[in-house]
């Protein structure tokens, strides 16, 4: 499976075109739409969330609410388009037309945006043109995409939640996720205005997120994924590149803003003997193999173990400050305070939804790659196949 995404933060939509997904999955545009809610929820969130209300058209590759094998293309249309017709226009500019008057050029770079490196490596000499790609706004079709990769999932049994764990230093305890399922999670989370599953925690969180944005700054934090009812052996130790817990990895640190990964009990481990580490290996009749702990994530040698999947993300504090940091204007070469386009104070609980949809997308192209998937049901008995050997081995 692949998928591409195009269009601007500002542009009229966004796009994206998924291939590979099985034919005959069950695929509803209300089903997409929660997810995209979601994704503009969480305490901290900016004004853009109150401009734009997403939704998804499905526009090709489903009919009568199943995949037919074909492509499928879904678009996310921009509502605050109708202010940017003239500066986002694709059509070139009339010749008597100022380009400046309607370009709304940006000449000043922010520290930690992808604008200064962005106008470099493109020829940008207006970083708009930058800033319109790289921002976050393009998560909102990959949730998208994450949430036909969960409707797959669902259908094999498989489960994807996501919570938020810290905030600014504020740790959440995370021992009310022991022992309970990923639906469980999920309904703790959803009534949480931080999607944590510690309320005494996310009030204090609230508190942060608010006093920092009355201070015009902004925090991060990190966020936890759990993947449930996962196969022994999903992934692989030869290649480099079909490892799975590499190929996650990856995936997490593509969201915007994200700057570390770790599985398991993840860098602890840098702290502890290989006694307290690794995970030992139970059988019994009933369950097959399982792991005493799960310590590594559910993962061993790039491949699962058929324990829960468990990676977490740290994301950085927001670039754009309303309290702006020093930057150089790229024409005069003056130092200037960097330009504030709309923005979050905390975007990490939003951003817990992008990474439980990048990695369920994740899980669910390895699962396609590993298997015969041209029809839903060919997929659902050969994933019921592996279990049993996995089991019986």
């Amino acid at each position: 499976m692949r998928y591409l995404t195009a269009g601007e933060s500002h542009g009229p939509q966004l796009t994206t075109i998924i291939e590979g997904l099985p034919s005959l999955l069950p695929i509803t545009a209300e089903k997409i739409n929660y997810d995209l809610k979601r994704r503009q929820g969480g305490h901290g969130r900016g004004r853009r969330m109150q401009i734009e209300t997403d939704t998804v058209e499905i526009v090709g590759g489903v009919r009568h609410g199943k995949t037919l094998g074909s492509p499928v293309a879904l678009i996310v249309k921009n509502d605050d388009w109708k202010h940017w017709t003239k500066i986002m226009g694709a059509d070139p500019l009339p010749e008597d037309v100022d380009p400046n008057e309607i370009k709304r050029q940006i000449s000043r770079p922010r520290p930690g945006h992808a604008d200064l490196v962005g106008g470099m490596k493109y020829g940008h000499r207006d970083l708009r043109n930058v800033l319109e790609r790289s921002s976050a706004r393009e998560t909102t079709v990959r949730v998208a995409v994450g949430s036909v990769a969960k409707a797959l999932l669902n259908e094999l049994g498989i489960s994807v939640v996501a919570h938020v764990t810290e905030i600014a230093g504020i740790k959440a305890d995370t021992s009310a996720v022991e022992g309970k399922s990923a639906d469980e999670i999920r309904t703790i989370v959803e009534q949480d205005a931080c999607y944590c599953v510690d309320p005494e925690a996310s009030a204090k969180m609230v508190q942060m997120i608010d006093d920092t944005k009355k201070a015009g700054d902004s925090i991060g934090g990190v966020v936890e994924v759990i993947v449930e009812g996962l196969p022994a052996g999903i992934g692989s130790y030869v290649h480099y590149d079909r490892k799975l817990d590499g190929r996650l990895a990856q995936a997490m640190l593509s969201i915007n803003a994200f700057k570390g990964v770790e599985f398991g009990i993840g860098f602890e481990m840098a702290r502890r003997k290989g006694s307290e580490v690794h995970d030992e290996i139970l059988w019994d009749e009933d369950n097959g193999y399982t792991r005493a702990t799960n310590r590594l994530g559910g993962l061993e040698g790039g491949m699962s173990t058929g324990m829960p999947i468990v990676v977490r993300g740290v994301m950085k504090p927001i670039p754009t400050l309303y309290k702006p940091l020093q930057s150089v204007d790229i024409e005069t070469k003056e130092a200037f305070k960097a330009s504030v386009e709309r923005s979050d104070s905390c975007a990490v609980p939003a951003a817990s939804i992008v990474a439980e949809n990048v990695i369920a997308w994740e899980i669910a192209k390895i699962i396609v790659e590993q298997f015969h998937s041209d029809q839903l049901p060919q997929l659902q008995s050969q994933i019921e196949e592996m279990r049993k050997y996995a089991k019986e081995f």
